[in-house]
This record gives structure tokens, C-alpha cells and sequence, in this order.
């Protein structure tokens, strides 16, 4: 085991301004607003906040004093505590995703924070360094790496010396046959091997229902480590991103809180509305107001979708795929290709209309703080280039574009269910009543224009619901206005449901629901889809058995 080591000293500072930002409230209220206040409640505020302060500083140093950390040829060891001393330890093996995170504080002193995630739960299944040097999170991804690497090769290794024995064994077997000696007790032994499947010692998981092989699917001798570029964004997807995510609008609450402040330097707010007034008074002023904002608008979504998705990249090598974006705070993250059970492509109304996608993995790993987004693909690749990228980086999954449609009697289906939700909202404006715009009956129209919304929105997500399933693969997709494409492989599936209720099964429909392993669990379903279909699925499914080991 290598020496114990201390938390870079700089996570100090990190701890500090992370205390900073969230008591800032406290600070800006208890010694800005109420700067000159007299109040006992506020001195004892006051009071209160040096107390916590002080407690919360006195930890932070403590904490880092007590936690060392170490690492060896197998495992992560993490010690916390002085009097009472606890030791985590979280193998290698366990490790699933590996995320770093760079933030402008980070560039400052040029350092990083890394992350390793594994697939168990609770809060001791993550090893974090907030501050480190980036040698040290290098060495520390190797370190990771390359110990999987050589279970991978041990794993191999074992697997071929007992298809050996098992192609040895059928071989004697066959000659027992043929000769007649002890045929009926070897046959049985076989078959029972057989049934148990492939047994491996030392480092090895089993395929099933509850766990996964630990490594990767190729041998460590004949993988190629080079990265291969998949994506890399130009200026002209950050244009089109900008206007797509719609960051321009943050100019609107930006002019909001704008006026409120310049209407706090007037005690008549009378005066701040006739100066605005006489400002719009001349048309060309107001044209030249209006172009300036829209303008200035524009500038800044660009401006803040530069930042966040400015040099993103998408690379892979035969084991991992990594994910690096971000200017000023700059984020990367790999994700290991065996643990991604199923691609998530999501396409919102108004990237419907520009032809872009958003690509998600899904991994059994925990993903860290979902703000970071670091699961996902770049959130505006053109379509085609969605699914090339996703055959390349993940060669054992395939998008099909020609999928099923739903069968019209699923469409009446759908207009015949009631909605609950309008038999509710109706029922509070016939009590009601309100008048809108002075028209009196205007509660019955606005149920029907509800009522409207509805069936249109099952109208068109009907039209939107495909479905496809293969020899090796399901695919779902469905959505109204934000429409979601759902890929898995029949092997990282690891729960159906068949559901039929009194109308489907009138109409000889149904729905399918599967289930992967995710953080949450990944649930994903398809409704009124043909009879036959839900049969074939089922059949599809129980043929998983044949590429998956249950013990």
C-alpha cells in the first residue's frame, strides 16, 4: 500500500468559498441591509452566525487534518477520523464512471477535482477529490485503468482455458458415444455443465440479473488505447445552439430586475413611468430600442453557450468514451462502454423543426450532480449525425430509422379515454364561472379550448409513437411536443411487463414496459401497441437467457 496522503492543502480555499457562498445570504442581510441596526434580535443574529462560523471553520480544518486517502494495485482507501478511526474501501473493479471537473478556481491555481463512481449506493460509493493536482488525478486514472485492463486479460484468459476444457470434454464425449463406454453418465455431466454455464474464479462477476462482468469486452494485449474524434463543435453549432436553447431570453428577467432597481432611485414612481414613456413617444427611438435589446439579447445567448458548450468534444477508444466541454469552467467525463445500458435521443419542438437531437446515456453507474449534464452527448447534433455517432462510439448498437407505426384503432383508443385532468378543471370553472375580457360564458369555452389542447396533444403524440424490435435490440419512441427515442439491448434489460387493460383487450392491444439499471432505475413504456407484437416481445425477451449467465 502506497503512504497516506492529505487532501491538497488548496481544498482548504475551496472549503472556505464554498462556506462563503452558501452563508453569503446571511452575511449580505445581517451586515449590508442591516448594517446600522440596533435591533437585540439582530445582535443576537449576529451572535448566532460568529458561532456557526466558527464551527463550521474549526470542521472544515479538522476534517482535513483526520482524512488521508490511499491507493494500491487493487483499491481506493479512504480514512476518516481521529479517536474513532474508519477505513473505506472501494476496489477498482467497482469503478464505473470516472468524471473531472475544472472551474475557473481550479484554471486559477491549475488544479482539478476528479470523481470515480460506482454502481452502489449511498454516499460511500463515490471517492471525490475536490482539489488536486492534475498530475495526481492523471495518475490516478491510469492507476484505475490499468488495473481493468489486466482483469479483463486474467478474465479472458480464464474464459478460454474452460472453453478448452469444455471442447476437450465434448470431444471425449463424443467418443464414448461412439464407442459405448459410460456415454449416458458423461452425457449427463455435460449437459449439467451446460446448464451451470461458464464458471470463472479471482476477479470475475457473472453475467445476470443482478451483476455484470467487472471489465471490459476486449483483452488488454489487442485493444487499441488511441482516442478517435467523433465530434468536435464548431462556431457554427454554437450559433445554432444559442437559438435553439433559447439562452437569449435571460435578457428578460435581466431588464426586469434593471427597472426595479432604476424605479428604487425615484420616490414617484409616476416620474420612471413618464420617462419611459416619453422615451417610446418617437417611433424611431422605439425601433432603435428594440433592435438594441434584441441585439444585445442575441449577444448574450451566445455569449453564455459558448462558455458552457465552447470546445466540446466527443472521443473513444475500444474501452471508454469521453466527454470534455466548457470554456471558463471546463468539464470532462468517460463513460466504460459495458456499462451504458441504453441511449436516450430526445427531440424538443423546436429541434424537431432545425433537425437536431439530443443524445443521453444511460449508465448503471451514478452520474455525479446531474447539473454538470455529463451524461450527455452535445444537446444539438443534427439527427444523422446522432445516430453515426452513436454507431461509432458504441459499435454494438444500432439505430434503426424505420420503425412500426401504432394501428389506428390505438388512435380512437386514445380520443375515447377520458382526461381526468379536464373533467376537474371543468368542473372548477362551472362553479366559478369567471368572466374574462366581460364575455360571461368564457369558463365553457375555455373548457373547450382545453379539452382542444388535449386531444390534439394524443392526436400527435399517436402520430409521433414508434416502436421496432429486432434480433437484438427494442426501440421505443413517443412524445407530443418533446418527443423521446428510447434504444436498449435485449441483454441490458433486466425487467418486462406486459399490462392489458379492459379496452386494450377489447381491441386487442397492449403496452410493454421495461426496466434498466440506472440511478434511478430506468423505466420506460409503450402504449397500444398490436396483441401479436406484446407476444413476439415476450418471446424476444425470454431469449435473453442465451446471452446472459443467471445463477
Amino acid at each position: 500500500m502506497t503512504e497516506l496522503k492529505r487532501h491538497h492543502g488548496l481544498s482548504l480555499l475551496w472549503s472556505l468559498g464554498n462556506l462563503i457562498k452558501s452563508t453569503f445570504a446571511f452575511i449580505l442581510f445581517l451586515f449590508v441591509f442591516r448594517a446600522g441596526s440596533d435591533s437585540t434580535w439582530v445582535f443576537y443574529a449576529r451572535m448566532i452566525f460568529y458561532i456557526g462560523i466558527s464551527i463550521a471553520l474549526i470542521s472544515i480544518i479538522w476534517k482535513w487534518f483526520t482524512t488521508r486517502y490511499s491507493d494500491d494495485e487493487k483499491a481506493f482507501h479512504i480514512y476518516t477520523g481521529a479517536f474513532s478511526r474508519t477505513r473505506r474501501t472501494i476496489p477498482y473493479t467497482k469503478v464505473q464512471n470516472v468524471s473531472r471537473h475544472t472551474s475557473f478556481f481550479h484554471r486559477l491555481f491549475g488544479v482539478t477535482s476528479i470523481r470515480f463512481e460506482t454502481g452502489i449506493k449511498g454516499d460511500d460509493a463515490t471517492f471525490q477529490l475536490q482539489v488536486v493536482s492534475v498530475s495526481e488525478a492523471e495518475r490516478l486514472e491510469k492507476q484505475v485503468a490499468r488495473h481493468l485492463s489486466e482483469v479483463q486479460a486474467t478474465v479472458e484468459e480464464i474464459m478460454d482455458d474452460e472453453r478448452n476444457a469444455q471442447d476437450e470434454k465434448s470431444q471425449r464425449t463424443e467418443q464414448y458415444i461412439e464407442t459405448g463406454e459410460q456415454a449416458g453418465s458423461d452425457v449427463s455431466a455435460n449437459a449439467i455443465d451446460s446448464d451451470n454455464g461458464i464458471k470463472a474464479s479471482g476477479n470475475v462477476i457473472r453475467t445476470g440479473d443482478h451483476e455484470e462482468t467487472s471489465g471490459f469486452s476486449i483483452p488488454a494485449d489487442k485493444a487499441s488505447l488511441e482516442r478517435v474524434v467523433h465530434y468536435r463543435s464548431a462556431r457554427k453549432d454554437v450559433f445554432k445552439a444559442s437559438f435553439t436553447s433559447l439562452s437569449f431570453l435571460v435578457l428578460i428577467p435581466i431588464l426586469g430586475s434593471l427597472y426595479s432597481t432604476v424605479k428604487d432611485f425615484f420616490p414617484d414612481e409616476t416620474v420612471t413611468e413618464s420617462l419611459v414613456l416619453s422615451w417610446l413617444e418617437s417611433w424611431w427611438v422605439t425601433s432603435l430600442i428594440i433592435l438594441l435589446l434584441i441585439l444585445i439579447s442575441v449577444g448574450l445567448g451566445i455569449v453564455r453557450t459558448f462558455v458552457k458548450y465552447g470546445d466540446f468534444q466527443i472521443t473513444s477508444d475500444d474501452k471508454r468514451i469521453y466527454i470534455t466541454k466548457g470554456m471558463l469552467e471546463k468539464t470532462s467525463f468517460s463513460i466504460q462502454k459495458d456499462r451504458v445500458q441504453a441511449v436516450k435521443i430526445t427531440q424538443s419542438l423546436m429541434k424537431r423543426m432545425l433537425g437536431l437531437a439530443e443524445v443521453e446515456l444511460t449508465t448503471a453507474g451514478s452520474l455525479g450532480e446531474a447539473s454538470q449534464e455529463i451524461n450527455t452527448l452535445y444537446p444539438f447534433l443534427p439527427v444523422k449525425e446522432a445516430y453515426r455517432i452513436i454507431e461509432e462510439i458504441l459499435p454494438s448498437y444500432h439505430v434503426t430509422e424505420e420503425m412500426q407505426r401504432l394501428p389506428h384503432k390505438a388512435l380512437w383508443l386514445r380520443l375515447l379515454i377520458p382526461s381526468w385532468g379536464w373533467i376537474l378543471v371543468t368542473g372548477v370553472l362551472a362553479y366559478f364561472k369567471p368572466v374574462v375580457f366581460g364575455v360571461e360564458q368564457a369558463w365553457w369555452m375555455m373548457s373547450l379550448l382545453l379539452l382542444g389542447l388535449i386531444l390534439t396533444g394524443r392526436v400527435v403524440n399517436f402520430y409521433h409513437t414508434r416502436y421496432a424490435l429486432n434480433d437484438q435490440f427494442i426501440q421505443f419512441r413517443s412524445g407530443a411536443l418533446t418527443s423521446t427515442q428510447f434504444l436498449s439491448k435485449r441483454e441490458k434489460v433486466i425487467e418486462i411487463k406486459i399490462t392489458r387493460h379492459p379496452l386494450q383487450r377489447k381491441l386487442g392491444l397492449a403496452s410493454i414496459h421495461t426496466v434498466n439499471r440506472a440511478k434511478p432505475v430506468m423505466h420506460h413504456h409503450v402504449h397500444d401497441i398490436p396483441g401479436d407484437v406484446a407476444n413476439a416481445f415476450q418471446m424476444w425477451y425470454m431469449r435473453r437467457s442465451n446471452e446472459v449467465q443467471i445463477r
